[in-house]
Formats: C-alpha cells, structure tokens, sequence
C-alpha cells in the first residue's frame, strides 16, 4: 500500500521495479584501478618490457605485486599472508619476491600464482638473481651467504661463511649490505660487509680481495667530523665497474671511494662535491658539510660498457632543500694496461656532473633503471628513463640522463597514474560510444617504456556508452580514460589536460570539481581560487611552438586561453577558454550536451554560461532567491534567525515540463548543502538563452544526487542533443525528478511539488543515482555511510536488497560515485579504486587472463671476459660451470640445460646443417667435455701462436743485432783507411 500511496504522490503510474525480483541486487567485484597501498619496491624487466610494482602492508590490507606490460596488460600477485614487500627480481621468465617476513617467493607470471616460497635460514638482508641463473644468493645479517636453486626449487648445500669476521676476528656486529655478480666475469661476487668489501671467487673458493677504508688524522673525510683521529666508515653498498675495473663503495660518512679491483689500492675517496677527501689537509674540519646518506647507487653505462657513469640518490648537504638525483659522467674508461695512476684518480672525478631535479621537500626513497635492452649489468646499460621511488609512496619517470619528467600518460597502465603523482579526485561520465572512439589524441612522445604482454580475447559491446572516468592528480593533470565494463576496450588510450599551464600559475592549484559532457566531449575543471578551465576537442594552431600572447586577468569574465596549449598536444583536448568567476572554491560543475555549464561556489553564487559565445547569461547570490527563514516570537519583538551559509553542491541538466507548463523546456537543477532544489529555465532569447528561476522546492538536508527522468519509463531525462532538437518540434517530457539527500529519497514534479518521500533513518547516503537493470527495470542505488549498498524500488521506494562493501575506506565513503549503469566506485584506500557492478551474482574480483612472457623472447647472452684477459690468465667460468660449483656433481641438469639439449637433438633429426652437425647424438655431459677440449685446443693455437711470434721476434732481434755490429765496425775501418789515405 505505501509503494502504491508513494507512486500517486509522485505521480508516476508504473512500477519501474516490478520485474527485479529478490536476489537480483548482488554486486560483482569487478576491477580495481590504482596501487592497494603504499609502494615498496619497483623491478623492470627488459627482454619482455614488464614492470613490477610490491607494496607494503597497511591498514588498508596486504601487500601485493602488481605486474604492468603495455596498455592494459596487467596481472596481481597476492601473497598467501600477510607482508610488506621489499624486494623484487626478475629471472628467466620468473618473479622472485623477498618480503618482511625473510620469505622469498617464486611466481608463475602468465598464472598469476605462487610457484613455490620457502622461509630463508635467518634475517635476509640482500638478494641477487642473474637472468643467466638458476641460483638466487640470500645474504644474511649475520653475514653468512646461502643458496637457493631455483631450478629444483630448493635450498642448496652451498653455503659461504662470514669472510670479514675470518679475516678480522675483532669485528663486531658485522652484516652483508649488498652483493653484486661481476658484470663480466659470472665466477666472481662481490660482498658489501658493513665493515669493508670482499671478492669472493667461484673457482677457487676463495676471497681473492680485502677492501677496507681507513681515514687517517686530520684527513677531511665524508662528513669532517672526529677529523683529528682515524676514521673507519661503515660501508652502505659496493659495486662493479661495468667492465669490473674499478670497485666502488659507498660509506655512512658520505665517502665514495674507488678502488682498483686488481690490486685493492684506493684510486679516489670523494663526495658529491670534494675529491681526495683521505687525505690530511691544514683545516679538514672546514672541508665540508654533514651531508645525507646514500640511498641507492648504480653505476650505469652506454651500449659500449667502457662508457660509463654513477647514478646516486643521496650524498647532498643537509642544509640542501632537496636531496635527489645527481649523476656523475665519467666517459670512457682509460686503458688499464697504459695508463698511469694520475689518470685513473682523474677519471673517476667524471667530465659532468648532473643534478636530476625532484620535487622540493620530497625524499628519494629509491630509483629504479629502464634499461632499452639488456638486463645485464646489473640492469643499468643504456637505460632510457628513471623510475624514482618517493618517501610518500608516490613515483616519478624521467629521462635518462637529462633528468626531464615523462608523463605517465599512454606511457604506463593507468593504475600506476594513481601514484604519479597521487590522485586526488575523480569523476565518472556515461559517455556516447561513437564520441569516445573518436577521442584519441596525438601528443610528441618517446618511445614507449612498456611493450610486453598481450591483452586477453574479451568480449565486444558495441551499442553500449562507455564509462569514462576523468581523474585529478596532486600536479593539477587530469587524466580521462575508459574504465570499461569487463569487455574489450575499444579505446585504450588516456587523455590529459594540464591545468596549471592553462591558468598560467603553478603553484596553488587544486581541482575541486569536473565534469565531461557525454556527448560533445567539452570539459570543465574548477579551483579552489573560483577559476573555471574549459577544454573543447580540436587542433592546436601553436604545435610544436610556445605562444608569448598575454593572457590579462580578468576577474568576473571570460577570457580565451586558446594560446596556452600544450606545445607537445597536436589534436585533442584543448583548453579554449577561463572563467574567472572568483566567488570563494568551486564546489559543483556541470557540462550539458546542450552547450551550457553551470557552476557554484562555496561562496553561495551561481552561474550559467552559453557556450556559443561563450557569455555568461547567469550569474547571482543564491540570497537572491532563496528565503530566508524567519522566526516571530509571542514575547519579544520581530527578530531575524542568522542564516546558515548556503551553496550550491549538485547540479544536473534535463529537458522536461515543469509544474502547470504546457510545454517543454531546458532546465537546470541546482541542489544545495542545505537541502533545497532550485529549478532554471533555460529559454530562448534573442540570438541566445535567458534563464529565469521557476522554483524551490525544500528537502532535510545536503543533497547528494538530482537524477532527471521520464515518469513512465524511468530513463534520463537529460538534457541532450537529440531531446532539445525535440522541443523545437513541440515534443512533450512528462518528467520527475528523483533527489537524494543525506536522509531522505524524494520522488516529485519540478519545481516545487511536495511528491513522495522515504527517510533513511539509521544511516546516511554518500552517493546515488537511478540505475537501470537492464531488460529489467529501474531501480534507486545508494552507497550509505555504513558501507553498505541498498536499492530501492521505483516509485515505492521500497528496499530490494542490500550488500557489504568491506572494500570500501569508509573515510572517504562520501566520494563514492554511483552511475546509470548501476556501476559503483569507490575508493579501497589512499590510491586504489574498486569498481563493482551492483546487477551482478556476488562473483569476487578476478585476476586478469591477460599473458605477460612471450616465450620467442630469448635472453642475450652474458657478456664475458674480453680475450686479452683469457690469455693473461683470468679464469673464465661459464653458468654451467657454477652449477657444477654450487650444486655440485649430484644435481641433475637443469631444465634450461635440458631444454638446450633437446633443442639440440630436434637439429640433429632434422637433418645436418653443418658438417659438425653429421656426428652422433650427445648429451649435456658429452656437450660439457666437447666445449672442454676445443677450449682446450683454443688454448694450445693461441700458446702455439705466441711461442712463434717469440721465435720470430728473438731471430729478428738477433738479425738486428748482427746488422748494427756491421755497420760499427765498417764506420771504424772507414776513419782508419782515411788516415792513410
């Protein structure tokens, strides 16, 4: 009886909900978008070009690996208890993970799941992996290092104890920092103790080498303290020269020191900013600043490893403002064998020295090279972009070595947009399918950062909008794109605007508000200074070239800004014009597909502007029209209640009759924080529109939603394109409008009919809209402070059903979004949205089936030693060789060395395709003892080879040596005949 009661008030005579039956309202987890938490580490692979993100656990739930390809390729990893995540290696088509807990984790990236995890023996302080490998080496805290065969996936006997407490048994508390395979020679590793560096090699079993840095008094040192007594500096990391010539370690005083590999003498002890800071000076404790710790070093280099140069992130003076990025360019690295000790101390001063700009107040928690090509040397030859880590969890791309940003737009997956930097709101548009295909810009970019994986076969919907969600960042970008409905996305690409550029002021810009039109794709953006930034699709007339026109202000106008495109923007969203409306922030914003906007302001004003011109054909205080209440008193005199501040907070566009109207017209809905719901209309004036005020109706409190609809199908009655090119044909709207307040669901006739009502009385509404289900009905969908989603019948209002959001950071419930589709988004935390689809069967979110490795990928091979050291002696040992070493002689061949030999006897059935290719099969053994004995014959050519060069140099020498004789004595005879002559 009430939804029949209800119906009547509302006048509205079907019931939309009749054929949603029970049960129907059980939303589907669908997808998330952005980083569950904040990020821990980063690890980029470049042979199948993919990116993997771990994150730290919070309140907001586990830690979690996210692993990033091209577009939309992506896959997560979630670990089977809770961890913070603290470091990630790929290795040979594998993840490796290292989390808090000392548990390292191999994952199966194509499945999306763990393959096998095991509990390290002790405190896990560095991790190594080589793609070459099947070994992961764990060193401990306590300074031992052990194995894990990754292959056979279990721990390997081998074990290599604490080197530097053998070698100085007074050291105490003496962890490993860091390792680092030789780039060159796989037989050697090197081992960053807190107390010095060791060369460990392979071969023979044995550290080969002892680095430990001594400052002496009245040496300056890294951070000129204690200058007058000697100083031994823990050691933070260590690292290879890209050729192994030089070690290179970093110490807690600010100290890098290089060292000569071969014979471990110091060639250079400087900071950022001193050279030869170990040795005495008459003041060393003028020398220097305290300076910050070293957070990461890499030593990078070109194609041509000898060209090289160290990344550093730390090192700068504490009085700095920021402690960033520098990199130091050392060029190409002297000849070892020729040059003097003068030159090499010179070389590692470097010809340059960079500072790569970061955010000023912001900490470099970390950074992480994109190599083009190789993930060899220790992933940092010829890298192409920097990925840097932030202390607040945000990332930041820029260009290497010039330290340029990169926008992630079209560049990264738009989840990783959600931390670069972080999002701040976001707005969700229905848009026209046929609008949204044709929305894809052309910006100058470089090459692409990611290009592995491929998106998985979905299905196609061809007749349905897309949802298109516009979201604010910390810089003032927008960045839109097609969130998708679980389907094939048409459109994959992102769209960005630059809202500081188009207001020409960097500093103190913060989106409060958004909104896209459906179907004309124009955009607005308000501030909370009171500016209005529209954007229009088309070219830009100053491609390529920065425009010095000068844009003056203009307070309570509209001026053109077309000349602050984007230089690098060719076609796409480009900003047109500003509005500078200045009354306080700008708290609701609406584009209309019928070319108005409307805006309000905290500050109680309202304005609508005809974008034909664009003018401004509105503008007023909502004091203007709005009563103030007032309150008489029997025993005091007439007084005046204070008003409560007033302003506009919801604004909608529709095309119905209003009241007792015998026509239709444009209207425009404003609710307020209130509760009040003031009706436009919009009529034609002229060459233009007048828009007049037709009422105000009064609701309990804020208003959350106005969903325009038609009274007998439940559809939006919005204000588009094809309906007002209906009024012009005398075309009737019998429409209603149904408003959601925090308390309260109204159904009634604009402007000022009482209609029918409903009272949440145990909880509030964070957000709603009228959605559809389809073939179904329609139905009112809200998201309520109680984190749970309710529907309601329409026109009764009567509860369908409700269902648990526990995803949702009740915080920030009232930024939820609810669409037409019945789609609801809600933030999961500080950067992550879930996307759920309410008409659903209660299915929990899905990894993606996309494929991330491309198994025709092959991994180049390790570069070796060069033949000059082969013959002077150096001891190659080849991967194969380690696995003999590490797993010793029990261990069966590993898959990769089985593959190899299967791949070898397919060649051989086929046919032979070489002479040597014609004899009997071999297995891995016989291939081990093949490449023996031609190593071994290369060997004796080349000893054969330098024996006949010495034969022909001393026969050389000796025919030399006869001929100058000859000549002595034929000179001497010669003076002596001449005498007698």
């Amino acid at each position: 009886m009430a939804s029949f009661l209800r119906g009547k008030q509302a006048g509205m005579q079907n019931d939309l909900s009749a054929n949603i039956l029970p049960g129907s309202f059980v939303p589907d987890d669908r997808a998330r978008y952005g980083i569950n938490s904040q990020i821990g580490c980063i690890a980029y692979e470049p042979v199948q070009s993919l990116l993997a993100v771990g994150t730290n656990e919070s309140k907001f739930g586990s830690g979690r690996i996210y692993v990033f390809g091209q577009s939309r390729v992506q896959k997560f990893l979630i670990p089977t208890r809770k961890c913070s995540f603290v470091d990630l290696q790929f290795c040979a088509n594998r993840l490796i993970s290292l989390d808090d807990k000392h548990e390292v984790t191999i994952w199966d990236l194509d499945r999306g799941k763990k393959v096998t995890s095991f509990r390290a023996p002790g405190a896990v302080t560095c991790m190594v992996t080589d793609p070459m490998l099947d070994w992961c080496f764990l060193g401990m805290q306590s300074g031992d290092i052990c194995a894990y065969d990754l292959d056979r996936e279990r721990m390997s006997p081998f074990r290599l104890p604490n080197f530097w407490t053998e070698h100085n048994p007074s050291a105490r508390a003496v962890a490993i920092v860091s390792m680092q395979l030789h780039p060159r020679d796989i037989g050697k590793l090197l081992i960053a103790y807190t107390h010095g560096v060791v060369i460990f090699s392979f071969k023979q079993n044995v550290p080969n080498k002892f680095f430990e840095y001594q400052i002496p008094p009245g040496a300056p040192g890294g951070s000129c303290q204690l200058v007058e007594s000697a100083r031994k500096p823990k050691v933070t990391q260590a690292l290879w020269h890209p050729t192994g010539t030089f070690v290179l370690t970093a110490h807690d005083d600010g100290s890098l020191v290089f060292w000569d590999s071969k014979d471990g003498r110091v060639v250079m002890a400087r900071t950022l900013y001193e050279h030869n800071i170990d040795r005495p000076v008459p003041n060393p404790g003028a020398a220097g600043d305290p300076k910050h710790p070293y957070v990461r070093i890499a030593w990078c280099c070109k194609q041509n490893p000898e060209d090289s140069g160290i990344l550093v992130a730390g090192g700068h003076r504490l009085d700095e403002p920021s402690n960033g990025l520098t990199f130091i360019e050392f060029g190409v690295t002297p000849n070892y064998a020729t040059s003097s000790w003068q030159i090499l101390s010179d070389y590692t001063k470097g010809k340059r020295q960079i500072t790569l700009d970061t955010p000023p107040g912001a900490e470099v928690a970390g950074f992480y090279l994109i190599p083009r090509l190789s993930p060899h040397f220790a992933g940092a030859q010829d890298p192409i972009a920097i990925m840097t880590l932030l202390s607040s969890g945000e990332i930041m791309t820029m260009s290497f070595p010039s330290g340029f940003p990169i926008s992630p737009t079209n560049q990264l997956h738009p989840s990783l947009s959600f931390v670069h930097p972080f999002a701040t709101k976001f707005a969700v548009t229905e848009m026209d399918r046929g609008r949204w295909l044709g929305m894809i810009e052309n910006r100058s970019q470089g090459e692409p950062l990611l290009k592995g994986g491929a998106e998985a076969q979905l299905t196609r919907r061809r007749f349905e909008g897309r949802t298109v969600i516009q979201v604010a960042h910390a810089d003032s970008t927008v960045r839109i794109w097609d969130v998708g409905h679980g389907d094939e996305i048409e459109n994959p690409s992102q769209l960005q605007v630059d809202v500081a550029r188009a207001l020409d002021r960097y500093e103190d810009v913060n989106i409060t508000a958004m909104s896209l039109a459906s179907g004309t794709g124009e955009f607005v953006v308000g501030t909370s200074r009171g500016e209005i930034v529209m954007y229009r699709w088309g070219g830009n007339q100053y491609f390529g070239k920065s425009s010095n026109l000068k844009v003056e202000p203009n307070p309570g106008g509209i001026s053109d800004i077309s000349s602050r495109s984007e230089p690098s923007l060719k076609s796409g969203l480009q900003p047109f014009s500003l509005y500078e409306m200045m009354q306080g922030p700008i708290s609701a914003l609406k584009a209309s597909d019928a070319g108005f906007i409307a805006a309000g302001s905290e500050n109680g004003f309202i304005s609508i502007i005809d974008l034909r011109g664009p003018s401004i054909m509105f503008q007023a205080s909502m004091a203007e029209f709005v009563k103030q209440e007032k309150r008489t008193s029997l025993f005091k005199s007439r007084s005046h209640a204070p008003a409560a501040k007033e302003w506009p907070v919801v604004i909608e566009f529709g095309v119905m009759t209003l009241d007792e109207d015998k026509y239709s017209s444009i209207c425009c809905f404003v609710g307020t924080n209130l509760g009040k719901v003031i009706t436009f209309k919009l009529l034609p004036s002229g060459t233009g529109y007048n828009a007049t005020l037709a009422g105000v109706a009064h609701l309990n409190d804020k208003v959350i939603s106005i969903c325009p609809i038609v009274a007998d199908s439940g559809k939006p009655a919005l204000a588009t394109g094809p309906a007002v090119a209906g009024l012009r044909e005398g075309r009737h709207v019998n429409g209603l409008l149904v408003v959601v307040t925090q308390s309260e669901a109204r159904i009634f006739k604009p402007a000022t009919a009482k209609g029918a009502s409903k009272s949440f009385d145990d909880y509030l509404c964070d957000a709603a809209a009228v959605t559809e289900f389809e073939l179904q009905g329609m139905a009112l969908v809200g998201v309520f402070g109680d984190r749970i989603a309710r529907a309601f019948s329409l026109p009764g209002l009567k509860e369908l059903g409700s269902y648990p959001l526990p995803m949702m950071d009740g915080s920030r419930a009232d930024s939820s979004i609810v669409t037409e589709n019945g789609e609801v988004f809600c933030w999961t935390g500080p950067s992550e949205l879930a996307i759920l689809q309410v008409w659903g069967s209660g299915e929990e979110i899905q990894n993606t089936a996309d494929t991330l490795i491309n198994p025709a990928l092959e991994i180049p091979p390790r570069p070796t030693i060069s033949n000059v050291q082969w013959i002077s002696g150096t001891q190659y040992v080849s991967p194969t060789d380690l696995d003999l070493l590490i797993g010793g002689p029990n261990r069966p061949p590993s898959k990769r060395m089985i593959n190899a030999t299967t791949a070898m006897e397919r060649n051989l059935r086929a046919g032979p395709s070489s002479p040597s290719a014609s004899g009997s099969q071999e297995g891995w053994g016989e291939y081990l003892t093949r490449q023996l004995n031609e190593r071994t014959e290369r060997l004796n050519i080349v000893n054969d080879g330098l024996e006949s060069v010495a034969d022909s140099s001393q026969k050389w020498a000796e025919d030399a040596g006869k001929f100058v004789n000859r000549q002595k004595r034929n000179l001497i005879l010669g003076s002596i005949t001449s005498k007698f002559s």
